[in-house]
């Protein structure tokens, strides 16, 4: 049960007490339970220190970070830290977590994974889903131990790895969501395109940037590598823009969801690292006409056509499978 910042201040008085009735207690545990108030008198000071320069916030991110769990004849503060380094913007908005979760719905599947869980804002939710078999992939080890203690229901179904490391979770057809770490969102991406004969859907939350980006169609300056490798495989639907005060921290950024529908029929293509080398070589040198990043591909009298004098946010994804077959 979570309690509010004045609660807590009275807990360390009452662990006190309990101490002058235990003294018989080991040494042992006499010194734990000292280490926990002294932990416990530091989040306190660090609250009211919160509360008197914003009430308002800092009450809403204690009940997103601090929770109180039976252990022994005390309380455990459980608390997380947001880490910058891992691209953490944890969200705490409970309707978009519920867009999130009715957009997933849309569809009928009997195995998810969620990518970085992080504090469970939508954890707790897709855990309630009837009949699904749910694994999370969760890097970081105080948030594991953090999910553990705050939903039990989630023990043994947490990969405590890196979705770029894991190995596929499934055996079999699975949907992937998830709030993805902004710094590795492209390769979370890159990874579902790998998956991609076994993930029929993706639902994902991502800069708002990098959405538009994914779902752009040709002749836009938005469009390019990504726009080009997702579509080829996956029908893409922009769903909503998620404000940067729906997260803990805020980002400095609007923030977007997108779906990801597999298509039934993919566009014939030479082969897909053909396809994959080309398009990257394309977009590299993005604002010259085709024949100059690509002229080590073809022939010199193919690159005297037309097409070559178009750049690469020009052509479809049509139009660059089409291209693959007259590669050298």
């Amino acid at each position: 049960m979570l309690l509010g910042p004045w609660s807590i201040v009275h807990s360390p008085w009452h662990i006190l007490h309990n101490k002058r009735c235990s003294l018989k207690s080991d040494i042992s545990d006499q010194r734990s339970e000292i280490i926990l108030l002294q932990s416990m008198v530091h989040s306190i000071f660090f609250i009211i220190s919160a509360v008197h320069s914003n009430p308002t916030s800092a009450i809403s991110d204690q009940k997103s970070s601090l929770r109180y769990l039976p252990y022994s004849r005390t309380f455990v503060l459980m608390e997380y830290t947001l880490k910058k380094s891992l691209g953490q913007h944890f969200l705490k908005d409970e309707q978009i977590c519920k867009q999130i979760v009715d957009a997933l719905q849309q569809d009928t599947f009997a195995r998810l994974v969620e990518v970085g869980p992080g504090g469970g804002a939508l954890t707790k939710y897709l855990l309630q889903l009837p009949g699904i078999d749910f694994k999370a992939v969760e890097l970081d080890d105080e948030k594991v131990a953090y999910l553990e203690h705050t939903y039990p229901a989630i023990k043994g179904k947490i990969i405590h790895e890196s979705i770029l490391d894991v190995a596929v979770p499934f055996a079999d057809q699975f949907t992937v969501v998830g709030n993805f770490p902004y710094n590795i969102s492209s390769q979370i991406l890159f990874r579902i395109l790998e998956w991609k004969q076994q993930v029929p859907v993706m639902i994902g939350m991502f800069q708002k940037e990098v959405a538009e980006r994914v779902a752009s169609k040709s002749g836009n300056k938005e469009y390019g590598i990504l726009s080009v490798l997702v579509q080829a495989f996956y029908e893409v639907e922009y769903l909503f823009d998620v404000p940067q005060n729906a997260f803990n921290p805020p980002p400095k950024v609007m923030s977007g969801v997108i779906k990801l529908t597999r298509k039934a029929t993919v566009c014939d293509m030479k082969s897909e690292r053909a396809f994959f080398v080309l398009v990257k070589a394309a977009f590299n040198q993005r604002r010259k006409m085709l024949r100059n990043p690509l002229k080590g591909m073809f022939d010199a009298t193919v690159l005297q056509e037309e097409l070559f004098t178009k750049r690469a946010e020009q052509l479809s994804v049509e139009d660059f499978a089409a291209l693959t077959f007259r590669m050298k």
